[in-house]
């Protein structure tokens, strides 16, 4: 392992379905469903803006996705989608991040994110989460108007901390976002929580881990 590490946010530092599962008695019986669908759209609109040039902000993107799995799910009222909306802006970090990240700084590695969310969105994020000072870095890829898994996007780590890709351990949840940092060249830990079969087999990941606990090991 480098001694610098970056770590995607939403999915790896942060429970995307946070936000759900806290108002999931007023979603209903789909909320798992209009959670992942939540996702899957957010994720699909950088995809398909960033492909035709007609970048539109992560918040704007993660507004949209959640009207479309409101429409999917039969419909919300307005009060329970701004419960939602407000409960994204701060996700539950999963349970060992503070600890890890304190482990790493404490042995003297620098921590970073680079993230498709907007510089307003990480710094929400980052204090409610309790998270604050405890990165050397915050990345977002608003500047460039172009997400993930744009080489570019993954440049600003590269031009922000003079490193060579190969002196950067890249870690993030996404397999999708692990191909794309390895074609860049970053060493890359695929942090598999949900046990998903891999893909994208000529962009390996250097090594997978179910949590993050075992950058400290």
């Amino acid at each position: 392992m480098t001694n610098l590490y970056v770590f995607d946010a939403y999915g790896t530092l942060f429970d995307v379905h946070s936000a759900v599962s806290r108002h999931a008695d007023e979603v209903g019986a789909q909320a798992a469903r209009l959670s992942d669908l939540w996702r899957s759209k957010q994720l699909e609109y950088t995809w398909v803006r960033s492909l035709a040039g007609r970048y539109a902000d992560f918040q704007e993107l993660t507004e949209e996705s959640l009207d479309y799995a409101i429409d999917r799910c039969g419909g919300l009222n307005a009060i329970t989608r701004a419960k939602l909306l407000a409960a994204y802006a701060e996700l539950s970090p999963f349970p060992e991040v503070r600890g890890v990240l304190k482990g790493l700084r404490y042995r003297g590695a620098k921590t970073a994110i680079l993230s498709n969310g907007t510089p307003a969105m990480l710094d929400r994020a980052i204090k409610s989460a309790g998270l604050d000072g405890l990165f050397d870095a915050v990345i977002s890829v608003d500047p460039l108007k172009i997400y993930k898994t744009a080489p570019a996007a993954y440049e600003l780590v590269r031009l922000h901390f003079g490193a060579t890709p190969d002196q950067v351990t890249f870690l993030s949840s996404n397999r999708w976002d692990i191909a794309g940092a390895s074609a860049f060249g970053f060493t890359c830990v695929w942090v598999n929580r949900a046990g998903l079969p891999d893909e994208y087999a000529e962009l390996a990941p250097k090594a997978v881990v179910k949590s993050l606990d075992v950058l400290l090991a």
